[in-house]
């Protein structure tokens, strides 16, 4: 009986080649972009879940508010987690990493700076589960200036020698000696490092304090910990420790702390919550949103929506053609049972030959939505899971397809639909409709969110930052020209090309905060202490970088006194309280001692955007310093090729043996946002592939409606009507469907995407404009896909329609 199921079937596909394809192609469409989506999404909620202590571990965190300004951190003091392991006995390891600035590791005629370095303790090996294939786990970081590398480092210097033993030079220093290799870190962890030192190479991490917050700390807690019971005991902790350091460097009580808008916080966060839920302040990288995961969920569950709607309006709507089928079953003596399990297995057969057809075009598609997705994602075809969930997929996916048409055409009654008393078509089925209409309201969501997010882009694109990031060569790692820094930058000048040159380690971007701690006057108090990023500059920054000023002037080397100077943003007055800034005294905290040191504010800079869109404009200063991390060019040229050129023959001659690498500000300000960049990108392909399944449907629905009514037109042509007429009866009722689906989808897309918007703390509007587009592009689109099959019924000879009447 199955093997006359399946064999019906498979005729019935074959008799109907024309929607087979349009019903498999769809679905197939639908299911790849859901299995992309799905690899993207069981990627992210993967992370860090493959660790063995993964469920117990914890990373510290500092939280607060000084005077009022709020900050989360992701890094705490450096004696934290070992006054954890001694103070708690749920606490039974500790580890610290300490994110330092990229450092150039030299071996031979091999250099490279190591953007993905990183110090750590030698406990963070059995933590993380980092496994050495050279060296010894247990003593590889334990001594000062040891390092430990990844597989593809230790093969990019040493290529097939051993590594273990040698000796490096790290920066200026030669002594520093390789003690391990290990094991590729996984991609799914919220940390990458090629290469690790010993912590113990650092005086830093030796200090007993708290409030010098530098360290990403991570505990390993007993299995049956309570994570609640324990921070019910941080809060005297925090006073025991912190207390008299915040006595010391505030001038205040721990008990006062609240008088004045202050507050610290302890606490700590599951290691399976930091990619997915973290944004703090001092992440090792950048990590992920759950709410893009989220978003792409849904957008996954649209698409596949949206290719099973197809399915079922297409073989509803065939329902007059298998009507008689149906009928003379029945009268035959078929039960409807039997008439279900047949059309159940016609849609399982398509459901199966969608799912092969979409693995395929998934494994295409693969290597452009990883570019797109910034991935690195693979079809699992050997994993037993990906099999039955493909299994189990091609019987979901075919039950719930198939499944109200099953019912539907089972239900036929055989003396209606022998005596030719059913019709077909669109006025026939109000189900139908609805369904057209959530397929549409779900592409119509899709392509909202799209152009919100696109708006939201150009918006960024040309918000006025207050600075230029325009026409500014960066050249990275100027230090390298050591003694030479300053005659690199004087050629530089003489330039005709360059316009000024500016040598700071900082730049208008998120990576450069810096946070200290300032006081109104020198004298710390409850209520005169402000955090602010601090960034140390010369005399030609703020020319150099398009900034203005509001008020005072500029550093100039026509006043000595600057070397003791200060220049604030507006942000920073209005924490401050100044009146008239100019002249204002405002003490820097020199040393872990408490010594500060009195700066005259000889200058106030109009706000710009120094972290992304999403954060508000915070307090900041600037001071003179001698910081040549970047040595930034602001130029006027078109010959960029050119200009970069002859920069190196300049940097070959004052810096001989030095590595010479440059960037453009606006690229880095545009890496800024390209999470969102992605997010735009994704959003518009599958509102474009949601829209072309929509229209696959709607073509075969309007190819039936059009056989369906061919009678009816017939006589209205010879009764007069002309074509235009036609097309527009054929036509209207879908239009009607369009509009309805807008009044729904267009309010779920502004509420959905409004909240999006919420996260940036400078954003666009969502305009009427686009709602207007959306719904006349959905109009338009519709009309044209109907317009097809409308029109080739309006041209036909009514004669022919109408000979058998």
């Amino acid at each position: 009986m199955y093997r006359n199921y399946f064999k019906i079937a498979f005729r019935n596909l074959f008799r109907n080649k024309f929607y087979s394809l349009l019903n498999i192609s769809g679905l197939a469409i639908g299911i790849a972009c859901c299995l992309l989506i799905m690899l993207f999404v069981t990627d992210e909620l993967s992370y860090d879940k493959h660790f063995e202590k993964a469920d117990r571990t914890y990373r510290l965190t500092m939280s607060g508010a000084l005077n009022g300004s709020a900050f989360d951190l992701a890094v705490v003091g450096p004696s934290v987690g070992k006054t954890l392991y001694e103070d708690f006995p749920e606490v039974i390891q500790y580890g610290r990493f300490r994110v330092n600035s990229s450092p150039f590791i030299r071996f031979g005629e091999n250099v490279f700076k190591e953007e993905n370095f990183v110090w750590a303790d030698n406990s963070m090996l059995d933590i993380f589960d980092i496994e050495l294939l050279l060296g010894d786990p247990e003593t590889a970081l334990v001594n000062p200036k040891s390092l430990i590398m990844s597989e593809s480092a230790a093969k990019k210097y040493f290529g097939s020698t051993d590594p273990i033993g040698k000796t490096v030079e790290f920066g200026s220093a030669k002594d520093y000696v390789v003690t391990g290799v290990y094991k590729e870190i996984p991609r799914n962890t919220h940390f990458q490092f090629d290469v690790m030192g010993s912590m113990e190479t650092l005086d830093e991490a030796k200090r007993p304090i708290w409030l010098s917050m530098n360290f990403q700390t991570y505990v390993v807690l007993t299995e049956d910990a309570d994570t609640e019971a324990m921070a019910a005991r941080f809060p005297d902790m925090l006073k025991r420790y912190v207390g008299p350091e915040v006595k010391q460097f505030m001038n205040m009580e721990w008990e006062d702390m609240g008088n004045s808008g202050s507050a610290m916080a302890f606490g700590m966060q599951a290691l399976t919550d930091i990619h997915l839920h973290s944004d703090l302040e001092g992440e090792i990288d950048a990590n992920g949103d759950i709410k893009y995961v989220y978003i792409f969920s849904a957008i996954a569950l649209f698409i596949l929506l949206i290719a099973c709607i197809n399915f079922m309006n297409l073989a509803t709507a065939r329902s007059a053609h298998r009507a008689k089928e149906v009928g003379v079953r029945k009268v035959l003596g078929s039960l409807k049972a039997q008439l279900i399990n047949q059309f159940l297995a016609e849609s399982l057969i398509i459901s199966l030959l969608s799912f092969v057809l979409a693995i395929g075009l998934a494994y295409v598609a693969l290597p452009f939505f990883n570019n797109l997705a910034n991935k690195n994602l693979t079809i699992p075809f050997t994993d037993p899971v990906f099999l039955v969930s493909v299994l189990a997929g091609v019987f979901i996916v075919g039950l719930l397809a198939g499944s109200y048409p099953a019912f539907f055409l089972s239900a036929f009654q055989p003396v209606k639909v022998l005596k030719g008393s059913l019709s077909g078509g669109m006025k026939s089925g109000a189900l139908r409709n609805v369904l057209v209409v959530i397929q549409f309201c779900a592409s119509i969501f899709l392509v909202i969110g799209t152009l919100v997010i696109l708006n939201q882009l150009k918006f960024i694109q040309n918000k006025n930052l207050g600075f230029d990031r325009d026409r500014v060569v960066i050249i990275n790692d100027a230090y390298l020209a050591r003694g030479n820094v300053q005659a690199l930058k004087t050629e530089l000048e003489s330039f005709p090309e360059v316009k000024s040159v500016s040598v700071s380690g900082y730049l208008p971007t998120p990576s450069n905060s810096n946070m200290n701690v300032f006081i109104k006057g020198i004298v710390p108090s409850q209520d005169n202490q402000v955090l602010m990023s601090s960034w140390y500059v010369d005399y030609e920054y703020i020319e150099t970088m398009g900034m203005s000023m509001t008020a005072g002037r500029n550093f100039s080397r026509d006043f000595p006194t600057d070397s003791l100077g200060i220049i604030i943003n507006e942000a920073a007055v209005k924490e401050f309280g100044f009146e008239n800034p100019i002249g204002e005294t405002i003490g820097n905290f020199v040393d872990l001692e408490g010594n500060i040191q009195g700066l005259k504010v000889v200058g106030v800079v109009k706000d710009f955007h120094y972290r992304t869109l999403k954060d508000r404009i915070a307090p900041l200063c600037m001071m003179l310093g001698n910081n040549a991390g970047l040595m930034s060019l602001k130029v006027n040229t078109q010959d960029y090729s050119g200009l970069i050129s002859r920069i190196e023959e300049a940097w070959t001659r004052l810096a001989p043996n030095q590595p010479f690498e440059t960037s453009f500000l606006d690229d880095r300000f545009n890496r800024m946002y390209d999470a969102e960049q992605r997010l735009g990108k994704i959003f518009g392909v599958f509102a474009g592939l949601a829209i072309s399944i929509a229209c696959l449907g709607l073509f075969g629905l309007a190819s039936y409606t059009a056989e369906n009514r061919i009678k009816e037109v017939g006589i209205r042509k010879v009764l007069g009507a002309n074509v235009a007429q036609i097309v527009f009866l054929l036509s209207k009722d879908m239009g009607k469907l369009v509009l309805i689906a807008f009044l729904f989808g267009a309010p779920l897309a502004w509420y959905s995407m409004n909240s999006w918007l919420s996260g940036f703390e400078y954003r666009t509007s969502i305009g009427w404009y686009i709602f207007a587009f959306t719904a006349l592009g959905a109009l338009l689109i519709a009309m044209l896909t109907m317009s097809y099959q409308s029109l080739k019924a309006a041209t036909g000879n009514p004669v022919k329609a109408l000979r058998n009447e």
